[in-house]
């Protein structure tokens, strides 16, 4: 009997592997008769079925050539090693390293710090400065902190991912900037300082015409979680173009904030419509401090500075309250949000270029008190955000480093609905790995390691807090192999002309 058994299933087993052989035969030449036939693809066409592989190890490349084969320091957009160190403080590890530097001293640009005989001693060192945005508004925001969340809209970024953004820079004691896409209770809900972006479409803050609305710039305003205002003109992923929203993204909740179609692409104007030149910019910022009673600046790339120089002028005209209360300067070398190729790799100066620049214009027309320098672009490590602080930004963003900070793997889905860590999507099943209050403690952690290390830069250079670096605390390597110290490289410009209140 249990001969017969055996035997029994012996022959239904053989039967399910002939019947498996047959379908997968069946599979192969069905597949090889539509390949060969199709004439889209000459790879399919002339290797059928092998010629398969090719995109598939294409798409799988994408995730597994920054483990089996980048080195340490050569991948882009981020390398091994910074995601590496960001990874480490999100999670509280140890992020010191052995054995020497990996990082090559010797290429062009290339930054150094020139540290001090006479370091600043732990009991000697001081709190970080506490800075005043706006001063001549109803409510100006004062902030100590140094290192904040630049911008990432609802939508292109998901629910649990503002949730964890919001808590986390509650918890570090930064400001988060909402990106164009509005501001969500998702936002609010963190507790966090807000810094509602206002983008050429003018999404949250638009009537139904899609112009700017006071009384949706009044509602935004009544929330004391929002405490300026940002007009952005421009962004590093894509000067030149507007917001690009894939369908897919856009849900109910979305199209509710935004006041946009559900499940149809979202398309921003490549510029406001109602800003023409430079004294447009200045009557629209005015405009909505006047509304709002609170800080107000703008965001750009900078390509072309003629228009800062004009932009200056008209403000020494106006007076110096007319000025904006501060301008983000974003870098050229890309950033979240989904862009065209030829925008994202060609469009735009580097921050390394612009910000040294965008200060000098500013000192140079004596506002250097009055318009507060924000750095944006490609900043995760503490390195960068101090070189940034001697070129003379008060402030530095990210965005990418606080995606790091959240569990992105750099699989480069930001524009697709299948980011595989939850960050950018809204799958719901994608969603469910990202643990809203796990996250929101490595983006604190990562804000509170990113202060600590940029002071340890600063202590070693000698001053008491990060605030009181100056462009001689750094170097710049330049193609003779040589460094030169940023100072030497920007010198200090002549103050062209003094304003007064009211001029």
């Amino acid at each position: 009997m249990e001969m017969s058994h055996a035997m029994t299933l012996i022959n239904f087993m053989a039967g399910l592997f002939v019947v498996f052989v047959g379908t997968a035969i069946l599979a192969v030449m069905v597949v090889y008769v539509i390949d060969r036939t199709q004439t889209k693809q000459a790879i399919r066409h002339n290797f059928p079925v092998v010629g398969r592989f090719r995109y598939l190890f294409e798409h799988l490349g994408e995730f597994f050539r920054q483990y089996f084969f980048a080195m340490d320091r050569e991948e882009l957009p981020f390398n091994r090693a910074e995601r590496s160190w960001v990874y480490r403080s999100a999670k509280g590890v140890d992020s010191t390293v052995a054995f020497g530097s990996t990082r090559d001293l010797k290429p062009t640009g290339t930054i150094l710090f020139v540290n001090c005989p006479y370091p600043t001693l732990d009991e000697d060192a001081s709190k970080l400065t506490s800075l005043t945005i706006g001063p001549h508004c109803d409510i100006p925001y004062e902030s100590r902190s140094l290192f904040n969340i630049s911008g990432m809209s609802f939508g292109a970024i998901s629910k649990p991912a503002v949730l964890a953004l919001s808590n986390g820079a509650r918890k570090a004691g930064v400001w988060m900037n909402t990106g164009e896409g509005g501001l969500s209770s998702h936002h609010l809900e963190g507790g966090a300082d807000i810094v509602f972006q206002i983008g050429t479409a003018k999404y949250g803050v638009r009537d139904e015409n899609g112009l700017l609305s006071d009384e949706k710039l009044k509602e935004m305003a009544s929330h004391e979680q929002v405490r300026m205002f940002e007009i952005k003109l421009s962004q590093g992923a894509k000067p030149g173009k507007g917001g690009i929203l894939p369908g897919g993204k856009v849900t109910e909740e979305i199209s509710k904030i935004r006041l946009i179609p559900v499940g149809k692409d979202s398309l921003s104007p490549n510029r406001h419509p109602d800003i023409n030149n430079e004294a447009e910019l200045l009557d629209m910022i005015d405009r909505v401090r006047r509304v709002t009673g609170k800080p107000v600046g703008f965001k750009a790339v900078v390509g072309a500075y003629g228009w800062l120089e004009t932009l200056f002028v008209e403000i020494q005209k106006r007076g110096i309250e007319s000025a904006p209360d501060f301008i983000t300067i974003d870098s050229a070398d890309g950033g979240t949000g989904a862009a065209p190729m030829s925008l994202i790799d060609y469009v735009g100066l580097s921050v390394k270029e612009s910000l040294p620049l965008v200060v000098d214009l500013i000192n140079k027309h004596g506002l250097r008190d009055r318009i507060k320098v924000i750095a944006s672009g490609k900043m995760i490590t503490p390195a960068e955000a101090a070189w940034a602080i001697c070129a003379g930004a008060d402030f530095v963003t990210s965005a990418r480093g606080f995606l790091f900070a959240l569990g992105c793997i750099q699989a480069l889905q930001c524009n697709k609905n299948t980011c595989p860590t939850g960050i950018t999507t809204h799958d719901k099943k994608l969603q469910k790995g990202l643990n809203v209050q796990d996250k929101s403690e490595r983006v604190r952690r990562y804000a509170d390691q990113m202060h600590h290390e940029i002071g340890v830069i600063a202590h070693s250079c000698g001053v008491p807090e990060p605030r009181r670096l100056q462009r001689f605390h750094c170097r710049v390597v330049q193609q003779s192999g040589q460094s030169q110290p940023l100072d030497a490289l920007y010198p200090e410009p002549e103050l062209e002309t003094s304003i007064s209140v009211g001029a």
